[in-house]
């Protein structure tokens, strides 16, 4: 798995022509971060003597998974590392390279998520960092409003050109962007969002929309969790920030906000809805538990 670029068919292995194959289905940071999952499958299975494709059998997945917790990874964790193992030997088996699947019914260790801790910004606090963000650039400004009113993922607001809102649909002033797994999304800008864009846009009339405050180059991801950080200290927000708290901010005060359940979904852009439903069952646990409406009947005790 060290040596599978540049790609040299007759030099590999048909264990690393299947791994070419199925990361080949991939780019950028999911391209990467299965990369470091086959090669920490390739790695073990070299320890044990055994062809990473050939030959295995369910046991020896079993046996990679309680590998990986006996590591001290967490059972959230060995579940993520196995999401490109399990994806590799899908494809091996679909491109008739193995005759069956030996991932498809190993056991992964069940992981209980306590969505109550899934704590985003409330209305108040996503107020104050919205207009807290503005005081320290234009640029933040903008960052902010892409991240917690339109629930941009970091990656996909840093890459925002001011080409990308120029058009109007339906009345609507809209942005087109490209999401998570390529796919293109277009979202409505509300005149509040828009004024910031515009106020960070200046006199320019193409390029990368939001640029870093001193040097003017365009941001990239890291930068995004820098501003965020940074925004989120001038607001004396006593915990961690991320985008993706802005992210989860932007959903669940939508939620809130009445918004139905399907049109938010349409607004983080979830393939699927259960994914959306996480989001709301973490805003809702303390809220509207049913221990307060039983309180309220047997108020007399």
């Amino acid at each position: 798995m060290n040596t599978l670029l540049p790609f040299q068919p007759d030099a590999m292995t048909a264990a690393q022509l299947a791994a070419v194959s199925y990361l080949a289905r991939y780019s950028g940071h999911t391209h990467t971060l299965y990369s470091s999952q086959l090669r920490r499958w390739f790695a073990w299975c070299e320890t044990n003597a055994i062809d990473p494709l050939i030959g295995i059998q369910r046991a020896h997945i079993e046996l990679y998974i309680r590998h990986l917790g006996q590591a001290g990874l967490m059972a959230s964790s060995v579940v993520t590392s196995m999401h490109a193992v399990r994806g590799y030997f899908r494809y091996a088996h679909i491109d008739g390279v193995i005759v069956s699947d030996p991932a498809v019914y190993a056991r992964l260790p069940k992981v209980y998520r306590d969505e109550s801790r899934t704590q985003g910004l409330d209305r108040l606090e996503l107020i104050r960092f919205l207009q807290v963000a503005q005081t320290l650039s234009v640029h933040h400004g903008a960052l902010a409003y892409l991240l917690g009113i339109n629930a941009l993922r970091a990656s996909e607001a840093a890459a925002v050109r001011i080409e990308d809102y120029a058009e109007t649909l339906r009345g609507h002033r809209v942005i087109h962007l490209v999401g998570k797994g390529n796919k293109p999304a277009t979202m409505p800008i509300t005149v509040p969002v828009l004024r910031v864009l515009e106020a960070c846009r200046g006199e320019r009339t193409e390029g990368r929309l939001i640029l870093r405050p001193v040097s003017g180059n365009p941001i990239d991801r890291r930068d995004a969790y820098r501003m965020v950080a940074r925004i989120a200290k001038a607001a004396a927000i006593p915990r961690h920030i991320s985008p993706h708290s802005l992210r989860h901010a932007a959903i669940t005060n939508a939620l809130d906000a009445g918004v139905p359940l399907r049109d938010a979904q349409i607004l983080a852009r979830h393939s699927d809805p259960r994914t959306t439903e996480h989001y709301d069952r973490a805003r809702g646990n303390l809220d509207r538990h049913g221990v307060h409406f039983l309180t309220a009947y047997v108020a007399g005790v």
